[in-house]
């Protein structure tokens, strides 16, 4: 290394600064940790939940799929239905909250009282006995009006559920100030010394549906602000439709997940989490393939796939039948991806162009669209090593972690 004319003072003085840098950006900006995010997130009422709803769930959807094979088979790009359909009867749903919000309503405190006592029992049952991945509740926000009830909800079933099992998580509504954020972090640490737990036990996902959640008062997007107040709690942002778009003054005919005033809020949320770790989801649509399955089911699909194609890889599903379009749309998209992403990223291991100067950058992506492909099951681990036996998942994580690839790969 040539000599310098820095002084040592002042070449000291950037190291420390920039160290501080660096340890800010890492704490911030950890990335994942090695989880698998769900497809989705199917959200039931408290008084329509039991331990046999995604059971139900998935028989309801293979019935659908059934009557609706013809238009199902005309969507399917990839071969994939089959798929879909086993998948329907093994394993329908991958993250499901049991609803005490929007979809439950106000009821009497009595009522609600014993469905928070029954939603703790039927977690603690898919907890031992097998159920979806990963499971909570959404409870009700923190206004004035509703707060009381919904800590106590959560209370409830904390009780009931006896212990916190990994894959729990509750969902807060109608998020629309950072200084809220504190206070749930506030009462996760009490709930854990009150009931036993361990620090740093209890995550919580953050619905956005207001615009405050986007722009705040002082003209600031405070989500980052959020986040950085959640201290590692917080799991997931989870849009709300409806909320949104009705506050920004959308007209009821006009809310959709694909309005651009939707769209803009999205953005904001994923330039948000990006790199921390924090998982974005998109919401939900209220058309439901009861009246008119077609337009239902294709109206869906497309929504999937539009929203896969910009990053959103988690929706809400409200519907049985949303869950085959669901599965459909999304092995579709990544057998389509795994199918590009195979072949460029043999190339950049073998340093050829392959018709693409992939970077580094390209390739960390290509290799966690397989990743998150592999995980979802639209393509399995035999299928990859057959296709490219240098792509083990151990040389795929390290190029997501931009580590040194494995020498046995190379």
């Amino acid at each position: 290394m040539t000599a310098t004319r820095i002084p040592e003072n002042v070449r000291a003085r950037v190291e420390a600064m920039l160290d501080a840098v660096d340890a800010d950006l890492r704490a911030n900006y950890p990335g994942g940790d090695g989880r698998a995010q769900p497809i989705h997130t199917a959200y039931v009422p408290a008084d329509r939940v039991t331990a046999d709803t995604p059971a139900e769930w998935g028989r309801a959807a293979t019935e659908l799929l059934d009557t609706q094979h013809a238009l199902l088979a005309e969507l399917d790009g990839t071969d994939s239905l089959r798929a879909v359909w086993q998948r329907l009867g093994q394993d329908p749903i991958q993250d499901l909250r049991i609803d005490f919000e929007d979809g439950y309503g106000f009821r009497a405190d009595d009522e609600e009282d014993a469905a928070a006592t029954a939603a703790g029992t039927v977690l603690a049952g898919w907890a031992k006995a097998g159920g979806p991945a990963s499971y909570g509740i959404r409870m009700k926000g923190l206004a004035g009006a509703e707060r009381r009830r919904a800590l106590r909800t959560l209370e409830l079933v904390l009780e009931s559920l006896g212990g916190v099992p990994e894959g729990f998580v509750f969902t807060v509504p109608k998020i629309r100030a950072a200084q809220q954020v504190s206070a749930i972090v506030a009462l996760c640490e009490g709930l854990e010394r009150g009931h036993g737990l361990a620090d740093g036990t209890l995550r919580f996902e953050l619905q956005i549906e207001s615009p405050q959640a986007i722009i705040a008062a002082d003209g600031t997007a405070p989500i980052a602000t959020m986040l950085r107040l959640a201290a590692g709690r917080c799991a997931g942002l989870h849009f709300g439709t409806y909320d949104y778009t009705a506050a920004c003054g959308v007209a009821a005919p006009d809310q959709a997940l694909d309005h651009p005033a939707a769209d803009f809020a999205k953005s904001v949320m994923q330039v948000a989490a990006a790199q921390t770790g924090v998982w974005v989801c998109d919401g939900s649509t209220q058309i439901v393939p009861d009246t008119d399955p077609e337009f239902a089911l294709r109206n869906h699909h497309r929504l999937v796939s539009r929203s896969l194609q910009r990053g959103y890889y988690q929706g809400w599903d409200m519907h049985p039948g949303h869950l085959i379009t669901r599965w459909l749309a999304t092995y579709d998209f990544f057998r389509r991806a795994i199918d590009v992403a195979v072949p460029r990223l043999q190339a950049y291991l073998a340093r050829r162009s392959g018709g693409v100067m992939d970077e580094p950058a390209t390739a960390e992506a290509l290799a966690a669209t397989v990743l998150r492909g592999l995980n979802c099951g639209a393509r399995t681990a035999g299928e990859l090593t057959a296709l490219a036996p240098e792509l083990t998942p151990a040389v795929l994580r390290a190029l997501v972690a931009r580590e040194p690839i494995p020498q046995e790969a190379l």
